[in-house]
């Protein structure tokens, strides 16, 4: 049995390699599927976000090269490509690796809390799929439990910091008095949710909510009093928009350099401040060439959130002393695990020969034998039997020069040397 966590994420690859192996949501059941059926997994589950595309697997054996070589002909790349920035854990580091990301420990936004929703999605999908077993569902499950220990026994969740949180600071850097700003979002996921938050309690009014369907932008521009329209009505909307913040899960660009400049010719080459937070992007990089233009991607965020993340630094270590306890808890248990199966064949074993030699017993009696005698018969016959087979093995472990095995031995039968009890 082995657990593997192999991905690549913001620390190790850029936004152009991420964007070519993030996974799309009508992607994922059947990438799952055939991860296991290719690299002979039994158990598997798959998380992409806008920072990593993680892969994490129960296998009979740690193969990795093959697991890495799915991952590269899945998306069309070439394998030294991935290799160059790939990561693999094994075993309990897997399990910490996981915990850790579950935390926010390896977010680009220290502590962010978005990551363990996501990871509950990874989680629901697999589970969907029939990719989802008991170790890997026991896995998700401590790593629940320990993201959620962690976010009630440390400040690393206190205040608001996360890549949506950013991309609202940035813009009232440059714009000093977001009041008079108005504010295009593309998309209606969690993220854009909470940049509309965000943008609201900065003082922004004047909101836009562009998605694929209406429906869903309704919902969430009439929680901010907005605007909702769909991506064909994008380009107008670009035009009485200052602040420009997409994420969605569109494997094409949305946003051209071409709408933009026809944009900014209407504007009077007024500027505009964009926030590409999706990956793939949404926005061609291209855009970014464009005076009066400031475009900025997942990565650009790093720096702007650095001054936020000092007060989560102390809480940090707390968390990381959390998680190394919360991947211990799971290997003990997986460990207590292991020994079901040995302890349900040892019991069986041990209910056929109480069986035979009760049979045996009743036998006797039926012959004429007194109670005394079968009932001593019985006990004599059941120790015997039950001594036998580890008697057995004692000694020629013990002419094996196997002495720590006889240790093991005085441990599991409770003996002190010498007992003559």
């Amino acid at each position: 049995m082995a657990f593997i966590a192999l991905g690549i994420n913001h620390k190790t690859a850029s936004v152009a390699v991420r964007e070519r192996v993030a996974f799309s949501p009508e992607q994922l059941a059947e990438a799952l599927r055939q991860l296991c059926q290719v690299v002979g997994s039994r158990e598997a589950a798959i998380l992409s976000t806008c920072n990593r595309s993680e892969l994490y697997l129960e296998m009979e054996s740690a193969q990795p090269r093959a697991v890495l070589d799915w991952l590269a002909q899945f998306h069309g790349v070439p394998t030294e490509d991935l290799h160059a920035c790939a990561y693999v854990h094994e075993d309990a580091a897997a399990i910490r690796h996981m915990m850790r990301v579950a935390c926010g420990l390896d977010s680009l936004v220290l502590g962010e809390p978005q990551i363990l929703g996501q990871i509950k999605t990874a989680y629901a999908v697999a589970r969907e799929a029939g990719t989802l077993g008991p170790l890997l569902g026991r896995l998700f499950q401590a790593t629940f439990s320990t993201a959620k220990t962690v976010r009630t026994d440390t400040a690393i969740g206190e205040n608001p910091v996360s890549v949506a949180f950013a991309a609202v600071s940035l813009a009232k850097q440059i714009f000093t008095d977001l009041s008079h700003s108005q504010a295009l979002l593309v998309g209606a996921g969690e993220t854009i949710t909470l940049v509309a938050r965000h943008l609201y309690e900065q003082g922004v009014k004047k909101i836009i909510v562009a998605n694929r369907t209406l429906d869903r932008a309704t919902l969430l521009a009439d929680e901010f009093s907005g605007e909702a329209i769909v991506l064909a009505d994008i380009p107008d909307a670009l035009v009485r928009s200052d602040i420009v913040i997409s994420s969605t899960a569109s494997q094409l660009p949305i946003l051209g350099k071409g709408a933009v400049e026809r944009a900014l010719k209407l504007r009077k080459h007024k500027p505009i401040f964009m926030v590409d937070i999706a990956v793939p992007r949404d926005i061609e990089p291209q855009v970014g060439e464009l005076d009066d233009v400031y475009l900025y991607s997942v990565d650009d965020l790093h720096e702007v959130v650095t001054e936020n993340l000092k007060s989560r630094q102390g809480a940090a270590k707390a968390a990381e002393e959390l998680v190394v306890q919360g991947a211990s808890d799971f290997m003990q248990r997986l460990r207590e695990l292991e020994a079901v199966d040995v302890l349900r064949a040892y019991r069986q074993q041990g209910e056929r020969l109480r069986d035979e030699e009760l049979a045996r017993a009743q036998r006797a009696l039926a012959n004429g034998a007194s109670p005394e005698e079968a009932l001593a018969a019985l006990a004599r016959g059941l120790t015997n039997k039950l001594l036998h087979a580890p008697s057995v093995q004692l000694k020629r472990l013990s002419a094996d020069g196997r002495c720590e095995a006889l240790a093991v031995a005085q441990e599991l039968f409770g003996l002190t040397t010498g007992n003559s009890n």
